[in-house]
């Protein structure tokens, strides 16, 4: 690596390390600032145990804010780096020894490849490893909710019911399962029901115990009515909802928190809903374009701050942060539009890839016509 590209990188590398300090510390400060009330709450339990709370609460959710502003905080590193070098006037001084400005931009680019690979783990390691935590409010201590659950698929295709769900102890009081079994690409058969005074999860099995737990079949025609059998003892339920499950797909978007394997895997039991299928082709296709769609906000706003006069950075920088705000915002939008039906059809494909569409042509128009 030439002297040029290692000074280009470091100036990179410290401006990514200060905007993604700024930007998640600004953030966390705020929620904090907005929520200490709720962590308080838990004031019985001690300072030391509400302040473990709040680390731990934190620590999972700057994963997400990772995931959400890793494009952002590439281009403001971008602008904080290129705009030293003009304001220093060493694009000119480049300039002068022959480089091209593109070769500058080398470097930045090459990193913010390597950095996207970050990115890449955050989603498909990070946040699927503390989705549990992450889908916690700001009031609640690890494993201490207790709430009701009523229709949950698992892979199975059964629907578990129950109106008590303890997490501390994992277990579920009263539990009803609705076997099922699948007679078409979109059509369930009930086969029969399981019921029990309650169900503890044994983690070595994975599955549930079942306390006088009763297994009754239900006849599929008439012809069988009297052959089917007095309910029967049912011990254990085997089945891929586990405490750690439950919480996460209680959460209206929890498909987001999940990885590209766990998507995969929740496809078999998905529901029928369109909407729910659009949803899961959506997050399916946004694990490619979220690394595609940030390269390209980068690619957008770096020919804007190649720029060699320190009195034009500033409408340069503005100009950059105004075409990144609007691939954001266009993005944005068209995750909110893609579960949403026109024309008779619901296309979250097109709109997960629209953005790419949209912006990559104007990066390849902007970098072909720079002046260097």
């Amino acid at each position: 690596m030439k002297i040029l590209d290692k000074y280009v990188a470091k100036n990179f590398l410290i401006g990514y390390a200060i905007t993604f300090a700024v930007l998640i510390g600004l953030v966390l400060v705020i929620d904090l600032f907005v929520n200490l009330g709720e962590f308080a709450k838990n004031a019985e339990l001690g300072a030391g145990a509400v302040t473990w709370n709040i680390v731990q609460y934190y620590m999972a959710q700057m994963t997400l804010w990772f995931r959400d502003m890793a494009g952002m905080i590439t281009v403001v590193a971008a602008t904080f780096s290129l705009a030293r070098l003009t304001y220093n006037n060493e694009l000119v001084a480049v300039m002068a020894s022959g480089v091209s400005l593109k070769r500058i931009m080398a470097p930045i680019i090459f990193l913010a490849i390597l950095l996207t690979g970050l990115l890449i783990i955050d989603q498909e390691y990070l946040i699927p490893k503390l989705a549990p935590q992450l889908v916690r409010s700001h009031d609640e201590v690890p494993g201490g909710r207790t709430y009701d659950l009523w229709f949950m698929a698992d892979n199975n295709g059964s629907l578990i019911c129950t109106n008590r769900f303890d997490e501390t102890t994992q277990t579920m009081l009263k539990p009803t399962i609705i076997l099922r079994e699948s007679v078409g690409p979109i059509v369930y058969r009930v086969t029969g029901w399981i019921r029990a005074d309650k169900a503890v999860y044994n983690a070595q099995s994975k599955g549930w115990d079942l306390t006088n737990g009763i297994y009754q079949p239900i006849a599929q025609q008439a012809s069988e009515v009297d052959l089917i059998a007095k309910p029967e003892p049912f011990a254990f339920y085997k089945t891929d909802m586990n405490p750690e499950e439950i919480p996460l797909r209680q959460q209206e978007d929890y498909k987001s928190l999940l990885s590209s394997a766990q998507l995969a895997e929740l496809a078999r039991t998905m529901g029928t809903r369109v909407r729910d299928q659009a949803e899961f082709y959506l997050h399916k296709h946004s694990r490619i374009t979220k690394p595609i769609i940030n390269m390209v906000m980068l690619l957008v706003a770096l020919p804007v701050l190649v720029c060699r006069d320190p009195k034009r950075m500033k409408s340069a920088i503005l100009s950059s942060f105004g075409i990144t705000g609007a691939c954001f915002v266009v993005t944005f939008v068209c995750e909110m539009m893609a579960t949403e039906v026109f024309f008779d059809r619901i296309r979250p494909e097109l709109w997960a890839w629209a953005p790419v569409f949209i912006f990559l042509p104007i990066a390849v128009l902007e970098i072909d016509g720079m002046n260097t």
